[in-house]
């Protein structure tokens, strides 16, 4: 996926009311960006850092700025917009870059399903094989090499476990996809410590038949690249 435009670069200060950041630019000077992420950006937030900004041209947005990229305190570079993760999961399956998911031609986004009033991400269907549900999960959060989700504790992440496990149950293919776009992960797990209930909720999906991938990204300020399988474990340690 690449950028409209090679991305902007400035120097946290800090992020605030959650959709908004104040950076200081190489000249000195001082703007505010739209933050595209409504979770806790628990460890992706590092004032003094580099963080890296799109530019929009629609006029009629209040904050034409949006924070893309972040730079944490090893110097990793980390994803922190969460839209991102459905177009990277879906530009990747279409190029037949993760491998578990290949052989399905047609991809529809949001469709209605389950009995929770939900919409999946992605939806493949046209194989030879029963159609496959995606929810998609962006993972950002870094402990040692660990990437943990969730980064709070997440009812509608619990809500998307149970609506792939009935799926399955109905004889579909349900698949849990970890986006990791953070540099310095090298293994995803469930944050156990945050969110219990996710966990155990995680596993006994696992035990049911639902399955769970993580691919990483590749990132610089033109583009990202979803292509780098890394190993999903149900627990951490």
């Amino acid at each position: 996926m690449e950028y409209a435009a090679p991305l902007s670069s400035a120097v946290l200060i800090t992020r605030y009311k959650r959709f908004l950041a104040d950076v200081t630019l190489d000249d000195g000077s001082q703007i505010t960006l739209h933050c595209p992420n409504t979770g806790s950006m628990k460890n992706c937030l590092y004032p003094g850092k580099r963080v890296w900004f799109s530019t929009s041209d629609n006029p009629k947005r209040k904050y034409a700025l949006t924070w893309e990229l972040a730079e944490d305190d090893r110097g990793n570079l980390i994803g922190i917009n969460t839209a991102r993760a459905n177009q990277l999961a879906e530009e990747a399956i279409g190029l037949g870059q993760i491998t578990e998911l290949q052989g399905y031609p047609l991809i529809r986004r949001e469709v209605k399903y389950g009995n929770e009033n939900s919409r999946i991400d992605l939806l493949l269907s046209g194989g030879p094989t029963p159609d496959c549900y995606i929810e998609v999960k962006s993972c950002t959060l870094l402990d040692k090499d660990w990437g943990l989700f969730p980064d709070a504790v997440s009812t509608r992440g619990q809500k998307h476990l149970r609506e792939l496990m009935e799926m399955k149950r109905q004889g579909y293919r349900a698949v849990l996809l970890f986006v990791v776009q953070h540099q310095g992960i090298h293994r995803v797990a469930p944050a156990e410590a945050i969110d219990p209930k996710y966990a155990a909720l995680l596993r006994e999906a696992m035990a049911a038949g639902v399955e769970v991938l993580a691919y990483g990204c590749m990132m610089n300020n033109n583009g990202l690249q979803l292509n780098i399988p890394i190993p999903f474990h149900p627990c951490a340690g």
